[in-house]
């Protein structure tokens, strides 16, 4: 499993209202990280890219981050492409919800 960065938590924090803080951290770490096709857990950095991705995408809205999710579950980089992450490989490092 991969855990989540400080700027993935920071992230969720300010998009996110508190009482959904451990739901949004739990569900990424369970379904957002090495569980995702062709990503293992040496790959922390692709990882964090695409959550950010989900969490920019679910506008803070946690049945959009699940469908999201969902979605990087069927081919991530069209995930990271739709965030804008897709042709800069540190393009989500500047994204500040």
């Amino acid at each position: 499993m991969i855990e989540l960065s400080r700027a993935t938590r920071a992230r969720i924090h300010t998009l996110f209202p508190q009482d959904q803080w451990s739901t949004v951290e739990d569900l990424l770490r369970r379904r957002c990280g090495d569980d995702l096709p062709f990503v293992d857990s040496s790959w922390s950095t692709l990882a964090e890219r695409i959550r950010f991705a989900v969490l920019k995408l679910s506008q803070g809205d946690l049945e959009a981050l699940h469908r999201e999710i969902d979605e990087a579950h069927v081919d991530w980089r069209d995930t990271l492409m739709a965030a804008g992450f897709g042709h800069d490989a540190s393009a989500h490092k500047k994204w500040r919800p």
